[in-house]
């Protein structure tokens, strides 16, 4: 698997399996970071942003240097819900139902791994949809 310079390995490896456990997702390099895809849709992209631009308050602003942030698809209520709730999540700044994560070491992947699931669901075919589960 490449390496990307500007994600931190431990976060690939968190990534992968999630991704890859889903039907005809396939992973690329983007301007910046890496991403994951459903045939030309990008449901995550996993990226460096310096944390001076992040619009959320808490300890990773302040700390300055640079902070990795995952964006998402999440659709209705749960976009509503997740970008309301504040840090680690915010809205990004396009898209209708595009939320951005700020990654911390004590992540949850459990969770990780069900916003990533229903990211794919926002943007998959309902054949591929009904062979996740």
């Amino acid at each position: 698997m490449p390496e990307y310079e500007d994600v931190p390995s431990w976060i690939l490896a968190g990534l992968r399996p999630i991704c890859a456990g889903l039907p005809q997702a396939y992973e690329e390099p983007a301007w910046v970071g890496v991403r994951w895809r459903i045939r030309k849709r990008t449901f995550v992209h996993a990226r460096p942003v310096p944390t001076g631009e992040l619009p959320v308050s808490g300890r990773v602003a302040e700390s300055g240097g640079v902070a990795t942030v995952i964006q998402f698809r999440a659709a209705g209520e749960e976009f509503h819900a997740l970008t309301s709730m504040g840090f680690p999540f915010y809205r990004a700044g396009w898209g209708t139902d595009v939320v951005n994560m700020v990654f911390a070491p004590t992540v949850d992947w459990p969770e990780i791994r069900e916003l990533l699931t229903e990211s794919y669901r926002v943007l998959a075919l309902g054949n591929l949809v009904r062979r996740v589960e």
